[in-house]
């Protein structure tokens, strides 16, 4: 379980730094090392994710991480300084619940 729960975060956290790398690079003008720095970070994640499933079923690691979705909304908001209205941030609270769930 405890290998489970670290492929997860590393699914999460890779995904999500790939993504803000993007997001980023993209919005300053294309900076040349952001996005071939994501490239890594999502290699790295589809990796985590291929490991994922060999150890878990595929109805635990797909919802499990969708994590990212959550922890990017609120980064997006933080770093990005992107306005996240009610109903994002009402489903980021219902993909947080989801993820929850299977921890138990």
């Amino acid at each position: 379980m405890i290998l489970q729960w670290s492929l997860v975060a590393g699914v999460v956290g890779a995904t999500t730094v790939a993504d803000l790398l993007q997001s980023h690079g993209m919005r300053r003008g294309g900076r040349l090392w952001k996005l071939p720095l994501s490239v890594v970070f999502m290699a790295i994640s589809f990796f985590c994710f291929t490991q994922l499933v060999k150890v878990a079923d595929l109805s635990f690691a797909v919802p499990a991480t969708a994590a990212s979705f959550v922890i990017e909304t609120v980064l997006a908001r933080v770093i990005l300084k992107e306005k996240v209205t009610a109903p994002r941030w009402g489903g980021a609270c219902l993909v947080a619940c989801g993820v929850a769930l299977l921890a138990f």
